[in-house]
């Protein structure tokens, strides 16, 4: 379920609790989020995956992106987010495609070369 983009992150459709523990399983240390509240009424809300992340003793993030697209502050957020991830990390959305999007914009805003970045996407 999860997809790994390297070594150092994976992205995946929207997670369930049991996820959070196969995540860890898999040595995850960070969750994104990058899912709105509400989006999906029947989802996991925001608030539920960080109660199962800190349980599991993962690190959890959110930065949501909605149907109106990306914004610098996001992708500042997830430069921020995975200059600081200790280990693996795991990003989410309803298909794991706003994911893979804001990993390639910060890949792009460090300077990672576009044909890197789409051979790992």
């Amino acid at each position: 379920m999860f997809r790994k983009i390297d070594d150092k992150i994976s992205v995946s459709p929207q997670i369930t609790l049991d996820d959070v523990t196969a995540a860890k399983a898999e040595g995850v240390t960070l969750i994104i989020n990058n899912r709105p509240d509400g989006e999906e009424p029947s989802a996991p809300q925001s608030a539920d995956i960080e109660a199962a992340a800190e349980a599991a003793g993962i690190s959890y993030v959110a930065i949501p992106i909605t149907h109106s697209g990306f914004s610098a502050p996001q992708v500042e957020a997830m430069i921020a987010a995975l200059g600081e991830a200790k280990g693996k990390t795991l990003a989410y959305c309803r298909s794991g495609t706003r994911s893979t999007l804001l990993w390639s914009l910060a890949q792009a805003k460090q300077g990672v070369a576009p044909e890197e970045i789409a051979r790992l996407a």
